[in-house]
């Protein structure tokens, strides 16, 4: 994941920057995942009215997985961009009012088996249980490293199952993890305090909240569904802490929240890509300042300092960084469903 076009400006520029994000989208995030978002974000970048209509919005609200999920939303399912577009064209106005009100908000569960390569560390590390803190948390599913069952599979050894032990909190799914060129966690953390912020948390118990994550699944990947379902049923019966506001204006007070005898970890999946430059900074400077530990899994480039450590990796390859206090562990597939060994 890149990230976003920033150019306020409706001048050729800005038009190329928002044609080359979507060209790339089409090339390398939806390539292979999913042909429909690959043939629509293709068909964006060609549709000079399109391009337009989304530089009348702002910079955050461009973005292809915000577009495709609010068309979705509002009943375009048009496999071909020739006909989406006019279903678009014709419904514009409800889609329109839909990205502005909500935001991509991906909640994942199946993030947790590439987050465990990290929790992991920091559990060998500090005995404590984990006090986890998520930035950009949407409706906290992924707050729950240790009640999924993960099967952990490698090509050259036997695949590690690691489970909640019986009568702890459990999801009804399995998730799935391929290993390359890395060992499998030998178990799963200890959550003691589970806490998110989000500039507007989603609540997985009303419909309309679930039908937007929902929506955000993208066509092709409905195995990710029951995930959902039953990230939702962890949700209601363990409910997380969810603080709305911004991250960089609220992580200091949630911080200080964490209960004595834990280990403070916050941790991110995709979400400083949203942010500006001087917030990514920021937001770096307070969570390396706070003494908490830091997790991020994000694009190559969007953690300064990340990328430049990685010589040997580049953008052609969907899916993010994982790493652990700025220093990279792996490289992660977008969904949790695998991950490798760094190029050195």
């Amino acid at each position: 994941m890149r990230e976003l076009p920033g150019l306020n400006a409706s001048d050729q520029a800005s038009i190329e920057e928002l044609r080359t994000y979507y060209l790339h989208f089409a090339q390398v995030e939806a390539a292979g995942v999913s042909a429909r978002y690959a043939a629509w974000a293709l068909g964006v970048a060609e549709d000079e009215a399109m391009l337009q209509r989304l530089l009348g919005l702002p910079p955050a609200k461009r973005q292809a997985n915000l577009l495709f999920a609010a068309a979705r939303l509002h009943d375009v399912e048009a496999a071909e961009w020739a006909e989406a577009s006019a279903q678009i064209e014709a419904r514009w106005t409800q889609i329109e009012a839909t990205m502005l009100e909500r935001a991509t908000q991906t909640n994942e569960p199946g993030r947790i088996a590439t987050l465990n390569l990290a929790f992991a560390q920091i559990q060998a590390q500090e005995r404590a249980p984990l006090a986890l803190i998520e930035v950009g948390a949407s409706a906290g599913l992924c707050l729950y490293p240790d009640a999924w069952p993960v099967r952990y599979r490698r090509q050259d050894d036997a695949d590690v199952l690691l489970a909640p032990a019986a009568g702890e909190l459990c999801s009804a799914v399995e998730l799935s993890c391929e290993l390359h060129g890395l060992a499998a966690p030998q178990a799963l953390p200890q959550v003691g305090h589970r806490a998110g912020i989000d500039l507007n948390p989603l609540d997985v118990t009303a419909p309309q909240d679930l039908r937007w994550l929902e929506a955000l699944i993208w066509p092709g990947m409905e195995h990710r569904i029951p995930r959902i379902s039953a990230g939702a049923a962890l949700v209601a019966e363990s409910p997380p802490i969810l603080h709305a506001g911004d991250l960089n204006e609220r992580l200091a007070e949630v911080l200080d929240q964490v209960p004595a005898g834990m280990t403070p970890v916050v941790f991110h999946t995709a979400v400083l890509a949203y942010l500006s430059r001087e917030d990514r900074l920021r937001f770096r400077e307070q969570a390396e300042a706070s003494g908490a530990r830091w997790v991020s899994n994000e694009g190559l480039h969007v953690v300064e300092g990340i990328g430049e450590q990685l010589p040997l990796e580049n953008d052609s390859e969907s899916g993010f960084v994982l790493s652990l206090d700025g220093e990279p562990i792996a490289r992660t597939a977008p969904h949790g469903q695998s991950a490798r060994a760094l190029r050195q």
